[in-house]
């Protein structure tokens, strides 16, 4: 196989560059940060000037941008490429983007494949990520080699924009996860209780979830706060969930419970920051901290 291009070298972006390069995959690369590319260009991947110039090299070409919007910019640009025939979007764009972008390409004989991941920096660096696949069976047979160096393939269907459903579902429940065990958690030391007993209940339990297997014994406990996800981003697809909600006429009062959530977040502690820091909402209420006591 030639060269695969790789656009968007943030958190999650640089480390699936790495596992692919772990693997021996000849790749090039850009990103709008150059300071993102040195430590690849030492490895030898090729730095590209443009995006356009990746679609020239490369005939698949993964992205992972943070917006819709840079998602239908930066695929419409590689589809200028003379060599592209696969752009692979590995962001959360919601169903309807996806769409959208696939219908642009279709005429310039370029495929798209929905792709969203999850699983975070630590499965991305770790190749566990499940990859939920909104695409033809042939793409999928044809991508698969490259698609399992990032982790698990789940095809959820054959057409762009089923991934996205997929995903912005998947992070809904993720977002519900960690709001509720913040709270929960929170209420547990306030009454007295041991934070690292807690999280070890919670997990022999019933209450255990995405925030109390991982998020809590990582980096709520710890106090590190570095999961590698911004607040910003998690309302940015709690938001694409309930756009999907009424676009399908569903009233979901759990899931804009939950946007309040991470709206009150986002403006409290702000959008950029680290998206475990929700916690500090209920904490700051209760007025205690849930740390483990071996951090203090």
């Amino acid at each position: 196989m030639g060269p695969v291009g790789f656009i968007g070298l943030g958190n999650m972006g640089a480390a699936m560059v790495g596992r692919l390069l772990d693997a021996g995959q000849a790749i090039v690369l850009f990103d709008v940060n150059p300071g993102s590319l040195v430590p690849f260009a030492a490895r030898g991947a090729r730095i590209a000037n443009s995006a356009g110039e990746v679609g020239d090299l490369a005939e698949v070409v993964f992205v992972s941008v943070p917006t819709p919007e840079i998602v239908a910019d930066v695929a419409a640009a590689i589809a200028d490429g003379r060599a592209v025939r696969r752009i692979v979007d590995l962001s959360t764009t919601g169903p309807a983007v996806s769409q959208a972008v696939a219908r642009a390409l279709a005429p310039r004989g370029v495929a798209l494949i929905d792709c969203p991941v999850s699983g975070g920096v630590a499965g991305a660096r770790k190749g566990t990520l499940a990859l939920m696949v909104g695409a033809s069976a042939e793409d999928i047979v044809a991508l698969r080699p490259l698609l399992e160096v990032f982790g698990r393939v789940f095809p959820v269907g054959p057409e762009p924009g089923m991934g996205q459903m997929m995903k912005v579902i998947n992070n809904l429940m993720s977002a519900g996860a960690l709001a509720i065990s913040a709270e929960g958690a929170t209420m547990a030391v306030k009454a007295g209780l041991d934070p690292d007993t807690v999280v070890d209940v919670l997990n022999a339990g019933s209450g255990r979830s995405s925030a109390t297997l991982d998020k809590y014994p990582r980096q709520i406990l710890t106090g590190t706060f570095d999961a590698g996800f911004a607040i910003g981003l998690m309302l940015k697809d709690v938001r694409l969930c309930l756009e999907q909600a009424g676009a399908l006429g569903l009233d979901l009062p759990a899931c804009r419970a939950v946007a309040t959530v991470w709206e009150h977040a986002a403006d409290v502690i702000g959008e950029k920051e680290d998206f475990t820091r929700v916690v500090q909402i209920a904490e700051r209420g209760a007025g205690v901290t849930v740390r483990s006591r071996a951090t203090g």
